[in-house]
C-alpha cells in the first residue's frame, strides 16, 4: 500500500517537521520504514531506515532537514524485507535523482536485471528503486523529463504512484497507474500525496489525478500532462469541506466500512503481484511433488485455508489438509516430515498458534511457506519463503480486506497447480465491485429485519461452508449475537430442532448447489424459519427462501468468495442497529500473542 508525500516551495526552507508531520498523517498506510529527502540546488539530504515515523524521524533528526523541494514515504513491505536500503526514498546511479512509490510494480525483478545490465547502479531489492531506474534510463537516453516519464511510465508494470525530483531543477514529477495521487495548491508552494490527509492541514484546494496522468508541481503551479499523448490536460482544482477524522476513513463511517469498500481494489494489487513474484513458480512445484499439504492458520484465517483446500480439490485435483494451528501439534505432527509441505497463514504474521505449529513442523523437517499481510514479521523471517497479501494496514479489528485476499491467493495458486489461465481471475475485482453496489440496499434491510435475533445461523456447502463460518465469525466479533456457522446438510443432524418461528437461517450458495441447498431451506421454512440465501440469481431460491440477495454471475469459485460481501455488511449494519462501534469490539486485539 504504502505511503507518499511530496512538497514544493518558492525558496530554500526548513522542510522536515513539514514531511514529518505528513508523514505522521499517512502512517495508516503503512510503517515498516520511512524515509524523507530534500532537494536544494546540486545537493539531496536522504535519511531513512526501519521503524515508526516519530522513532525514526528522531533518530535522524528529520526536523533538521532544508530544502527547496521534500518527498517522505511510508513503506508497507511488498518487494524487499523492512531495511534501511529498501526504505524509501531512493536514488539512482549518481545521486541526481530521488523518488519514491506507492503499490507494486510487479515485473520489479526483470527490471532490475536489466538496469543492472545497462550499468546502473542497483542498491536494493525494492520496486520503488526500479523506478527511478526507469526514469534515469531514458533521462541518460537525452530526452526530457516529462518524456522520460511517458517511456517509463510503459516499462513499470503494475498498480502504482509514483514522485520523484532531481538536482538543480526547481519541480518535483508525480504520475498514477492505478495508486492513489492527489494534488494540493498553496500560496506559495504545491504539494502530492497518496492520500488527503497529508495535504488537508496545508490546503484544502485540490486536483485528484486519473491514471495515465503526470504531473509537474512548481512552487506557483502545476502543469497536467497526457501519458498517452504528452499533451497538457486543462483540470480545474476542487475546494474540500471534509474533517480530517472524515478523511483518514475516506469518507466512511467506520473503518471497517472503508476497508470493506478497499477489497477490489486489493484484490487487484495481489493479483497482480502474484502474476509478477519469483516466488510462485517454486511453490506451486514444491507443492506438486509434496506427500500431504497443509494449510494451518486460525481464526478468519483458517476459514481461508478452508476455502483454499476446497479450490485445489476442485480445481488442481489435489487433496489438502486445513488445519487449526493449535490442533497442528497433537493430530498431524507426528506424522509429517521431509516429504510435506505447509502454508501458514496469519494476517499479521505474529499469531502465537500459528507459530507454535510452524516450530513444531520446522523440527520435523516439513518445508515451511508463509502467507500474511506484514512483510518482516516473525512468519515472514521464519519460513522459507512468504507471500504477501498486499492489503495495506487494515486498521479495523474485524478481517475483510485480509480474508479475501488469503481466499484470492489460495485461489490463484489452485489455478497455478493446476495449470490453467489465472487471467480468468481478473474479472475479481471488478465483480467485488460490482456486487457492494447490487446488495448495499438489500442487506441493510435484512438487517432491520433479523437484528432483533440474538440467536441466528450461517449455513454453506463446499466452497460456501469456508464463507458461512466466517460470516458467523463476523457476526460474533461485532454484533455479539450468537451466530452457529455450519455445514448445510449437518443441520438436520441436530441443530434443526432448535428452529423456531422467525428464525434467521442465513445459506451461503453456490451455482452448482442450489438443488442442495433448496431442500436445506425447506426442511427449516417448513418449520418457520426465516430463510435467506446468498447466491446467483436462480428462479428455486427465489421461490424458495424467504429472501434472497443476489449476486452477479462468475463462476463457482468466484462466486463462493463474492458471498462473503454481503455477509460483512450485515454484521456492520447489524453492529450499529445494537450500537456498537465495529471497528473495536470488546475483548478482541488484531494480533493475538498469546496462547
Amino acid at each position: 500500500m504504502c505511503g507518499i508525500f511530496g512538497i514544493v516551495t518558492q525558496k530554500e526552507q526548513p522542510l522536515g517537521q513539514i514531511l514529518t508531520d505528513a508523514a505522521e498523517r499517512l502512517t495508516y498506510r503503512g510503517y515498516d520504514s520511512v524515509g524523507a529527502a530534500t532537494l536544494s540546488g546540486a545537493k539531496i539530504d536522504l535519511r531513512k531506515d526501519v521503524g515508526r515515523v516519530k522513532d525514526v524521524a528522531a533518530q535522524y533528526h528529520f526536523a533538521e532537514m532544508t530544502g527547496q523541494r521534500g518527498i517522505t514515504q511510508l513503506r508497507w513491505a511488498t518487494f524487499g524485507e523492512p531495511s534501511q536500503v529498501n526504505s524509501q526514498p531512493h536514488l539512482d546511479s549518481d545521486g541526481d535523482l530521488v523518488g519514491a512509490h506507492n503499490g507494486n510494480v510487479v515485473n520489479n525483478v526483470e527490471l532490475r536485471q536489466q538496469f543492472m545490465a545497462e550499468g546502473m547502479t542497483v542498491r536494493s531489492m525494492n520496486d520503488g528503486e526500479s523506478c527511478v531506474h526507469a526514469v534515469e534510463r531514458y533521462l541518460n537516453r537525452g530526452e526530457d523529463f516529462i518524456q522520460a516519464i511517458r517511456h517509463a511510465y510503459h516499462d513499470l508494470q503494475g498498480d502504482y504512484s509514483f514522485v520523484i525530483g532531481r538536482i538543480n531543477d526547481d519541480k518535483l514529477y508525480a504520475f498514477k497507474k492505478g495508486s492513489g495521487l492527489v494534488v494540493g495548491l498553496g500560496e506559495d508552494f504545491t504539494c502530492v500525496s497518496s492520500d488527503l490527509p497529508s495535504l488537508l492541514p496545508l490546503t484544502r484546494k485540490i486536483m485528484r489525478l486519473n491514471d495515465g496522468e503526470i504531473i509537474t508541481l512548481a512552487a506557483d503551479g502545476v502543469e497536467l500532462h497526457s501519458v498517452q499523448n504528452g499533451c497538457l490536460i486543462l483540470r480545474e482544482p476542487e475546494t474540500v469541506t471534509e474533517t480530517m477524522n472524515a478523511v483518514q476513513k475516506g469518507g466512511y463511517a467506520h473503518f471497517m466500512l472503508k476497508e470493506i469498500h478497499e477489497q477490489a481494489q486489493v484484490a487487484r494489487e495481489v493479483l497482480n503481484m502474484l502474476n509478477g513474484s519469483p516466488d510462485v513458480a517454486a511453490v506451486i512445484e514444491k507443492m506438486k511433488n509434496a506427500r500431504n499439504l497443509y494449510f494451518i492458520g486460525c481464526g478468519t484465517s483458517y476459514h481461508a485455508c478452508l476455502a483454499g483446500a476446497v479450490y485445489f480439490a476442485q480445481l488442481a485435483g489435489r487433496a489438502v489438509i486445513p488445519v487449526l494451528a493449535p490442533q497442528f501439534a497433537p493430530q498431524y505432527a507426528p506424522t509429517v516430515g521431509a516429504q510435506d509441505v505447509g502454508l501458514f497463514v496469519s494476517q499479521s504474521g505474529e499469531t502465537k498458534d500459528v507459530l507454535n505449529a510452524l516450530q513444531v513442523a520446522e523440527e520435523k523437517g516439513m518445508t515451511c511457506y508463509g502467507l500474511a499481510n506484514v512483510i518482516g514479521s516473525t512468519l515472514t523471517k521464519a519460513t522459507v519463503c512468504a507471500l504477501p497479501l498486499c492489503c495495506g494496514y487494515e486498521i479495523s479489528v474485524p478481517a475483510t480486506k485480509t480474508f479475501t485476499n488469503q481466499v484470492v491467493t489460495f485461489l490463484y495458486l489452485a489455478y497455478r497447480l493446476a495449470g490453467r489461465d489465472t487471467a480468468e481471475l481478473e474479472t475479481i475485482p471488478a465483480l467485488m465491485t460490482q456486487t457492494l453496489e447490487t446488495v448495499a440496499a438489500p442487506v441493510e434491510a435484512l438487517a432491520q429485519k433479523i437484528n432483533a435475533w440474538s440467536d441466528l445461523y450461517s449455513l454453506g456447502y463446499g466452497a460456501t461452508y469456508a464463507i458461512a463460518l466466517e460470516g458467523a465469525l463476523k457476526l460474533k466479533e461485532i454484533t455479539y449475537a450468537h451466530c452457529e456457522g455450519m455445514l448445510s446438510t449437518e443441520f438436520k443432524h441436530g441443530p434443526l430442532s432448535a428452529v423456531t418461528k422467525g428464525l434467521p437461517i442465513i445459506f451461503s450458495v453456490a451455482p452448482g448447489d442450489v438443488p442442495l441447498i433448496v431442500s436445506g431451506l425447506n426442511e427449516v421454512t417448513c418449520r418457520g424459519a426465516y430463510a435467506v440465501a446468498i447466491g446467483q440469481d436462480d428462479p428455486r431460491l427465489r421461490a424458495n427462501a424467504s429472501d434472497v440477495i443476489i449476486l452477479p454471475d462468475s463462476t463457482p469459485q468466484i462466486a463462493a468468495l463474492l458471498a462473503v460481501l454481503p455477509l460483512q455488511l450485515l454484521s456492520y449494519h447489524m453492529s450499529l442497529l445494537r450500537g456498537f462501534d465495529p471497528d473495536f469490539p470488546r475483548n478482541l486485539s488484531k494480533t493475538l500473542t498469546v496462547d
